[in-house]
């Protein structure tokens, strides 16, 4: 008897390996994927911005890494006694202006560096709801925003500054294609990978979630025939459709648990990542979980012989792969060996 839904998910006809810089925007799922691809010691950046939900602040973000855009002291507004952007996540909010400001053209700088070699987008999107500056909110907006501007973070501030816009089919397929086109000429060797989120957004109600999901969904299949080296992993529909039980979801009922995520994770490797790739990830997982062994007797013999061997297991996958960035296990390693084993230093 079967007891999941049967999806079949088409393998990238250019998978993602190692050597790719890969960078990724979006949602918290944005996370899962890009921290998961991270501790597999692929090339990633993600989230210049912090987290964003909605394809006009993603759209925004991606746009002013070309430049790259410079944010200024008029860019910025003060609430809660910490100076905000409206276009940024609350990770970059802070009491000092200055040093705000620091933090996010910094991170405007490394995007646009990464931007410019990336081999790969995975854009996940999380809502088709944008938040939009009132006309009359010069109480919230203190110098920073325009009327109607889109805001990527509300950052609590009063309900009433904002208007929700439930984005269209046309407005969210006319926005990111236009995107697409100005990263496509910009970086012509880019593939984009689109995803929907599927952690549910249970503050707009269950209807209107379903609403936005299901715009997000069309749209990026509109994009995915507009071009060639546009395509879409089906995350949502592997929680929604396949799992489909509360079981997998956070206490919350709103965010899939760590048993959802693997699941998807899985089945992200499988489809969106080379064979080659595949094997030497297996090998990768291996010595990252040993870093974070704790072992309960680490003044043993056999300890120290563990700690040898995933030293030279890590040092030897170092030279025959130099793009892995190995450095953190091959301190760890090398750090307790010494310590611990009677390893000279150096």
């Amino acid at each position: 008897m079967e007891f999941q839904l049967p999806i079949s998910i088409s393998p990238l006809p250019r998978p993602i390996r190692y050597g790719n810089k890969i960078l990724l925007i979006g949602s918290c799922f944005t996370e899962h994927i890009g921290g998961a691809l991270a501790d597999w010691k692929f090339d990633t950046l993600q989230n210049p911005n912090g987290i964003l939900f909605d394809p006009a602040s993603v759209v925004s973000s991606l746009e002013s890494y070309i430049g790259p855009e410079r944010y200024g002291p008029d860019d910025l507004f003060f609430a809660d006694d910490l100076w905000q952007s409206w276009r940024h996540h609350g990770i970059f909010s802070g009491i000092d202006r200055e040093e705000v400001l620091r933090g996010i053209n910094a991170s405007q700088e490394r995007a646009h560096g990464f931007l410019n070699e990336a081999d790969w987008l995975i854009i996940t999107l999380g809502s088709s709801f944008s938040y939009r500056l009132k006309d009359r909110s010069a109480q919230i907006l203190s110098g920073a925003g325009f009327p109607g501007m889109p805001v990527a973070n509300c950052h609590r501030a009063p309900q009433q500054g904002f208007r929700k816009h439930l984005m269209t089919v046309e407005e969210t397929v006319l926005a990111l294609e236009g995107c697409l086109q100005r990263l496509f000429h910009l970086r012509p060797e880019m593939h984009v990978l689109f995803t929907v989120s599927p952690v549910r957004h249970i503050r707009d109600g269950v209807v209107d979630n379903n609403r936005s999901k299901a715009r997000l969904i069309e749209s990026v299949h509109q994009l995915g025939g507009k071009f060639e080296r546009v395509y879409y992993f089906p995350a949502y529909e592997l929680v929604i459709d396949v799992l489909r039980d509360y079981r997998f979801y956070d206490i919350d009922m709103a965010h899939p648990n760590y048993a959802a995520t693997q699941f998807v994770l899985e089945k992200f490797t499988e489809s969106c990542i080379d064979a080659g790739s595949r094997e030497l990830l297996d090998e990768v997982k291996q010595l990252v979980v040993a870093r974070r062994h704790r072992p309960r007797h680490p003044s043993t013999a056999a300890h120290a012989r563990f700690m040898r061997e995933h030293y030279e297991r890590a040092a030897g996958l170092a030279r025959q792969y130099p793009f892995l960035r190995l450095e953190e296990e091959l301190d760890y390693f090398a750090v307790l060996q010494r310590a611990q084993a009677g390893f000279p230093g150096e």
